[in-house]
This record gives structure tokens, sequence and C-alpha cells, in this order.
């Protein structure tokens, strides 16, 4: 025992920076086996005994040690930093005092409540663990052999009393005061160093003594519900199993960001989008873009738009073509090339102008046209019905009113003079009225015809004449808006 106190010191130097994890709730048993040393010699009496603490470091002279396992102690947390532990120690007693003996058996089976100090100390993870004890046991010395070496009148207390008796043995309850410090240098494993003061208050029954113990300890039965290897009350995830950097919590995907943090717990990401991934690179996260393989636009949620018309390609029928929205992204037509789109184009594929939306517009010449069409058509005597030759004139006033299909027109009826004005005015409007009638047969809608009889009111030639008078029998044509 001579190299312990240099054993120990080497031991806190060596562990001095490594954290562990002490006996506490997370493990509250603790099981303890070493070496003991007994030492009666400074415990305040007169020779061949010391005073306190007198000589307390002379292993050489004083202490008596078992060169094997001489100490077992199972201990449970109770909480708040105290601990409860029950230690069973044997040794054999070569000396009491200065006075060598033979054969003396040590037993020792005691109890003690102990605080630990390692939390205020150092703070939870610390590696020292200083702590004091009380308690109380029952210790015993047997004779196994038939003399002490010694005069029994220089032995202490109870051995004095006893020496002369054979296989005698000593026992005596003692009230204990311990002093120790755990070095916690694994996980759950420590070097324990402890020194108790055993007191006896009857001499008769015994003899005051200390005795010191030097160990390991093992603590275990923390509680671990996900099997993850980390107790309860560390583990931020303690009904899942998960890893030590992230407290106990999983990260399924296997990116660095634990699943409780993750957007995309089940699918490997960065840190930039909250473990989500960017498969297209375009910087925006797949959950978030609409188009999460092909490279696109934040502004259309991840989407390309190869044309920039502002669509996106998947939505736009034209996607290699600008065009607006209102057209599915492709460009208005202008079929007939005459400057207005298709879309606002009454006539798209009849050229106009832009003035007429499009639509051709009728010309003067145009309308000379049609009335000298219209001049020719011919009626039966003093009837409305039109005369079978007239047809091919119709139709070619039909064909030219379908050039301008945006032309809204107005036919009217004439006569001479012959007959009453008001016969001449119902014969008028009745021609202009089946002029109209006919035309609509040929494909004019009905919407785009007006007609009225003007009767004898309107002649453009004498009616003295027979000539003028075939004059003022017509048909005239007039755009609509054109009417007075």
């Amino acid at each position: 025992m001579k190299h312990l106190s240099k054993f120990l010191l080497a031991t806190l130097f060596v562990l001095g920076f490594t954290v562990a994890q002490a006996q506490d709730e997370n493990n509250p048993w603790a099981i303890g086996v070493g070496i003991n040393a007994v030492d009666f010699f400074p415990v305040g009496e007169d020779a061949p005994l010391g005073e306190y603490f007198e000589e307390f470091s002379n292993a050489n002279d004083h202490w008596n040690v078992v060169p094997s396992v001489s100490r077992l102690s199972v201990g449970r947390y109770i909480g708040n930093g105290f601990s409860f532990e029950a230690a069973g120690t044997v040794n054999k007693i070569e000396t009491i005092g200065d006075i060598p003996v033979d054969d003396l058996a040590y037993y020792g089976l005691d109890g003690m409540v102990s605080y630990s100090f390692r939390n205020l100390l150092n703070g939870p993870g610390g590696w020292a663990d200083p702590y004091l004890g009380l308690g109380g046991g029952y210790t015993w010395v047997e004779e196994t052999s038939n003399t002490f070496n010694s005069p029994s009148n220089q032995l202490p207390g109870n051995f004095a009393n006893n020496s002369s008796s054979s296989a005698n043995a000593v026992g005596a309850g003692t009230a204990n005061v311990t002093a120790g410090i755990n070095i916690w240098f694994m996980e759950n494993v420590a070097l324990t160093a402890q020194s108790s003061y055993k007191h006896v208050f009857e001499d008769d029954y015994g003899a005051k003594h200390f005795q010191h113990a030097l160990g390991l300890k093992i603590t275990f039965g923390g509680k671990d519900t996900d099997g993850d290897g980390i107790y309860d009350d560390q583990d931020e995830c303690p009904e899942t199993p998960g890893l030590a950097e992230f407290n106990g919590c999983p990260d399924t995907d296997g990116d660095g960001i634990e699943d409780r943090k993750d957007d995309c717990p089940n699918v490997a990401g960065t840190a930039e989008f909250n473990g989500c991934p960017d498969t297209d690179g375009d910087g925006i996260p797949d959950p978030k873009d609409d188009c999460p393989t092909v490279a696109g636009l934040q502004s259309l949620n991840g989407c390309p738009d190869a044309d920039g018309d502002g669509i996106k390609d998947s939505d736009d029928n034209c996607p290699n073509e600008a065009g607006p929205a209102s057209n599915n992204g492709c460009p208005f037509e202008d079929r007939d090339g005459d400057g207005v789109l298709d879309k606002d184009d009454q006539c798209p594929d009849v050229a106009g102008t832009v003035a007429n939306n499009g639509c051709p517009e009728v010309t003067v010449e145009v309308m000379q046209e049609l009335n000298q069409y219209s001049e020719s058509i011919l009626f039966d005597l003093n009837k409305s019905t039109i005369r079978s030759e007239s047809f091919a004139t119709l139709q070619s006033i039909a064909d030219i009113m379908k050039e301008y299909p945006t032309a809204n027109f107005h036919i009217e009826g004439h006569t001479d003079s012959q007959g009453s004005e008001a016969y001449n005015e119902k014969l008028s409007r009745e021609r202009a009225a089946s002029v109209v009638s006919y035309l609509t047969t040929k494909g004019i809608q009905n919407g785009r015809l007006t007609s009225e009889g003007y009767g004898e009111l309107r002649p453009v030639a004498t009616n003295a004449t027979k000539a003028g008078r075939q004059l003022n029998r017509r048909v005239n044509i007039v755009l609509e808006k054109d009417r007075k």
C-alpha cells in the first residue's frame, strides 16, 4: 500500500478531463469491487495507538491490506444527489497500532447514505464526484490462532480483554463517517477512493478504527424506452430510436438534419432548404417546386418558361413562341394579313381595315356595282314576283354582300307615277321585300338587310316619257349607315 497515494494521484491526472455518466436517476444502481485497508492507529488513543489522524497515511506500519478483492458493495440512487450503499469487507489484521498480531480475520457489514457534490462542483457531466457519507455497521475481528504475538496488556480495548482465548470473536456496531471521491473515466465506470472512520462507543465491544477503500464502481439500470442507448431523461425523443448527436432523436434520411427539424425527413436534402432536396438545382426545394426535375423560375414555382411569355411550358400550347395567356401562350394569328389580329378581326379570313375591325369597307365603286345589278332586276307586271331571268343578277348581289360581312344594306323600292300613289307605295314596298327575301335564301343574314317602298316619291327621271318612267321603276341598294 505504500504506492497507493502515488497511484491515486496519477489516475486523477490521466482522467482529469474525461466527462462521464455518474450514478444518478439514469443509472440508479451501482456495484463496486475493490480492496480495503484497516488502520487502528490514528484514533485518538494512548500507545500503542496514536492521536486522531496521527500518521494517517503511514501505510507501511499501520495499514492492514489483503492483496486481493476484499470489498464488495451495492448502491441505489435516492434522488437530489443522495445515494444509499451497502458494503461487505474482509481483511487480515497483522498489526494493531504498533503491535504486530497473527491470524486475526476482519469482517465488516456497513450501510451508508451519501451526498454527492459533483453537480455543485462542476455541473452535470463532470468527472470529479466527491461525496460525504453517514451510516453504521457491524464489524468484528476473529482470532484464528491460540495467541497474540504481544502481551495482552499492550492491546487496545476488547482485544486485550480476550487475548488469551482461543478462536475468540470480537464484534461491535459502529457509527461511520465517510469521505470519498468517484472519478468517472468511462460512461458508467468510476475509480472510487474513500476513507471511513468507524467509531465504537464502548471499548468492551470492539475497537474504533479507520477503513480505507479503493476500487471500481459500475452504474446501471437506466431506462431507455426506445433502446437507442440514450436514457429517457436525456433522450429528447424517448420513444423513437435516434442518435446521440441529436439527443436521441432520429435522422431517418441520414442528411445530418434531425427529423423534427427536417421538412423532408424521408428524403435526404440540405440545411439550406431545411432538409429538403433541390433535384433540379434551381434554388427552389422540391416540395415547393411544381417542376422538381426541370430547372425553372421562382415566379413560376420552379417551372421553366422557354419563350419568356410568363406562362410555364407545361401550360403553354406554344412553349417556344411567346404568346398571351388568353391564347394559352400562343401568339394570335392574322390569317388574312390585314394587320388586325384574328381575335379582334370580325372578318379573320377577309382582309379589311383596322377602322372597320378587320373587315373590308364598302366603297363607292362597290355600291355603284351593286346598283348596276339592282336596277336590272325585273318583276312581273303590277306584281312583286321576281322574274327568273333576274335570279343570276340577285346571286351576283349576294356574292358582293358576302364580301362585306359587317356591312348592313337597305333595299329601296321605287315606281313611276302611273296609278295611284297608295298603290305605287304598296307595290314598291312589296318588291323591295321580295328582294330581301330572295337574298336571305342566298346566305345573307336577315339582320343585315332592311327594306322600304317609296312609290313614286323619289323619281330619278321624268315620268312624262316612256324612257323616264322606265328609269323610275327600279330597286336601289344603299348602305344602312348612309340612309337619310
